[in-house]
């Protein structure tokens, strides 16, 4: 009797054209697939995450099964709240004498560094294979940046463009003859807004089992799945991409910057949670954008600002994460220490927009872009919380985060703790930025207007505290060092007065108690 391959499929490559499946015998291979401890809570992740990948792999299983694979499906239940994907796969072997292991690599390092432990382990072959499931290989981003001082989106971006011909003309140029139309993508939230709903889908009853396993297992971890309504087929993922590209991609790239209090989705697609985890194919929705301009059904700036986000910064950012890795993990050039703040998990605090987006987060999993890097991250960035701590509730609360795309985002964007090695200045602002792109500041119990003192909101005075505190290094780069004339024309009592006004509202910030952090 022939011996079969093994084939392991993670919870993040949930896609039928996988390079491990593609040409393989359906009678001569078996599929594991596994719901691992491990994986669930080496953070505390977000209630709905875990129900999500879970049950997004009980339905993929179930897809595979029908169309004629053997299927060896691990549930958490079977192994009693233990195991590790190694684990799991020492096991299968026993179950099935395998000739050979055939697997698409995995996405993050500790998981890759793991796998590649596996020659020894195991007696059969192991065969790794590269994921083609993105449009730049890690080789070909490696070759783009060396020998480069600084590695900036913008030009990885438009290699990008040229290799997949989005949104380039037949003389070989950018349509509209610019590559990048992100300043027209930063209107105000105004009376004229009016999203669609984003489509939910009520769970069936595969889902509920996880929902209730999630519950009963996980019941301390964050967020709730009282309104559980991610998609988990590739069939609801794609109706999700359809309500995005029929509804909101025409008004997405002119308000994706701007927040609404009590508006968790505005004219977001929600897809990045379908996109990572495998159920949608980020090229295809590109060509679709681009198609949706061309048919004359969304403007420019919509289709270029959804096309960048994919094929340029989601790209970047899983490039940047392999060439920089491990040292991303611990990078803190800014030498931040301070604990995460106790708000971040329970939403108590008096600041509006904070408080909005982590409720959001705690309900639905999700906070967008600019809540994540403006609101959050900004507050993270000017009061001086250590990376390691950022990094893991960034990892815990959101659907979409793998370590991955996370890591570069938050290490490197959000908290510069890479020293400018992906960004070219640190993402600071004021209370200003959130007024104008925000409706926050209207009901705040903190005034944008007011700098100092009691009543001012505090990224007014933090602000200032951050630049002050690092200026011999910030003071140098060339799109932020003109601050520091503002910051000398102010006179020393009006520094004083930003610098005390900072420290006294530092010290009201009640450390997160024990108990959140990665085990």
């Amino acid at each position: 009797m022939t011996k079969p391959t093994l084939i392991p499929i993670l919870g993040d490559q949930l896609t039928r054209t996988l390079a491990s499946l593609r040409g393989q015998s359906k009678t001569d291979s078996v599929i594991l697939m596994m719901e691992v401890w491990d994986e669930a809570t080496y953070v505390k992740h977000h209630k709905q995450k875990i129900a999500l990948i879970f049950s997004a792999m009980r339905h993929f299983a179930a897809e595979l099964s029908e169309a004629g694979w053997r299927i060896d499906y691990v549930k958490l239940t079977d192994t009693n709240n233990a195991g590790s994907f190694t684990g799991e796969v020492a096991r299968a072997i026993e179950r099935h004498d395998p000739a050979k292991i055939c697997i698409v690599e995995a996405s993050e390092w500790r998981v890759r560094q793991s796998m590649d432990e596996w020659h020894d382990k195991f007696a059969c072959e192991v065969e790794v294979l590269p994921d083609d499931r993105f449009i730049c290989s890690q080789a070909e981003f490696d070759e783009w940046a060396k020998g480069r001082k600084e590695l900036r989106m913008e030009f990885f971006y438009r290699e990008m463009r040229k290799k997949t011909g989005l949104l380039i003309d037949e003389s070989g140029k950018p349509v509209g003859e610019k590559w990048n139309l992100d300043a027209e993508n930063r209107a105000s939230p105004d009376a004229k807004m009016d999203p669609p709903p984003c489509p939910k889908f009520a769970p069936d009853q595969m889902t509920q089992e996880v929902i209730e396993l999630v519950e009963d297992r996980f019941g301390d971890h964050f967020g709730n799945l009282e309104n559980f309504g991610w998609p988990v087929t590739r069939a609801d993922a794609e109706k999700a991409a359809d309500a995005f590209f029929a509804e909101r991609l025409p008004d997405f790239g002119k308000y994706q910057d701007a927040m609404v209090h009590g508006s968790d989705d505005l004219y977001h697609s929600m897809l990045s949670t379908s996109i990572n985890c495998g159920l949608l194919d980020p090229l295809e929705l590109c060509q679709r954008a681009a198609k949706a301009y061309q048919d004359g059904d969304a403007p420019l700036n919509s289709v270029e600002g959804f096309i960048r986000q994919i094929i340029g910064w989601r790209e970047y950012v899983r490039g940047f994460y392999w060439h920089q890795m491990p040292g991303l993990a611990e990078a803190n050039e800014l030498g931040a220490a301070r604990p995460l703040p106790e708000f971040y998990w329970t939403g108590e605090t008096g600041m509006r927009c904070l408080a909005d987006s982590i409720r959001s987060t705690h309900d639905n999993a999700h906070a967008h872009h600019i809540q994540r890097l403006m609101v959050l991250g900004n507050f993270a960035l000017l009061s001086g919380v250590a990376p390691s701590a950022v990094e893991d509730w960034y990892l815990a609360v959101y659907a979409d985060a793998y370590e991955w795309v996370e890591l570069p985002n938050v290490a490197a964007m959000v908290l510069y703790a890479d020293g400018g090695k992906l960004a070219s200045k640190p993402y600071a602002a004021s209370g200003n930025y959130i007024n104008k792109m925000s409706d926050y500041c209207k009901e705040c119990a903190y005034s944008p207007s007011k700098k100092t003192g009691e009543g001012a909101c505090p990224f007014n005075p933090l602000y200032w505290h951050f630049m002050d505190r690092h200026r011999e290094r910030l003071s140098k780069n060339h799109r932020i060092g003109r601050i520091y004339s503002t910051w000398d024309r102010m006179g020393e009592e009006k520094q004083r007065d930003y610098l005390d006004s900072a420290e006294a509202f530092l010290e009201t910030l009640e450390p997160a108690k024990d108990g959140w952090a990665r085990h």
